[in-house]
């Protein structure tokens, strides 16, 4: 299925994509939803409710929800007496968490952010350069992208 990638163009890709006004959950798994012959809108449409921490919840990090949601591809578990199969993919969502975790301190969206309440208004605010500035959101979504990447890398190479 996946034979090569070219990791640092998935990782810009899915900064572009988060740039240019897709949450952080649609930006990861788009960056690689055409590994899996995804079309585009479908995967958009799916991993759009995850964003801001789902839905601006500010819960789990929509960049560690792509991530997630790519596991299921990677690691599926699609039978539900098949119990390694579950095990394998709740083991790929744990050390891609734990990745990030280590990387950025935290998983969750509102503690990333430095964030005091529990949830924001539904209503996304507008992408501005002053909400790049003070959001590292794309940075998120490149780790992510990366996290993802070199498991991919890693898991060609044996």
């Amino acid at each position: 299925m996946i034979h090569q990638i070219d990791l640092q163009e998935r990782v810009q890709r899915a900064r572009e994509l988060f740039t240019s006004g897709y949450n952080c959950t649609q930006s990861v798994f788009l960056a690689y939803s055409d590994l899996f012959d995804l079309d585009p809108r479908f995967a958009a449409t799916i991993s759009a409710p995850l964003g801001g921490g789902m839905g601006r919840l500010r819960e789990v990090c929509g960049a560690v929800s792509g991530m997630t949601l790519l596991a299921g591809l990677l690691a599926p578990a699609y039978d539900p007496k098949d119990q390694a199969a579950k095990a394998a993919n709740y083991a790929l969502v744990q050390r891609f968490a734990e990745r990030f975790r280590e990387e950025n301190g935290a998983i969750v969206c509102r503690e990333l952010l430095g964030l005091v309440q529990r949830k924001d208004e539904p209503t996304p605010s507008p992408r501005t350069a002053e909400y790049y500035k003070k959001r590292p959101c794309a940075e998120y979504v490149a780790t992510a992208a990366r996290i993802v990447g070199e498991y991919l890398v890693d898991s060609c190479n044996k």
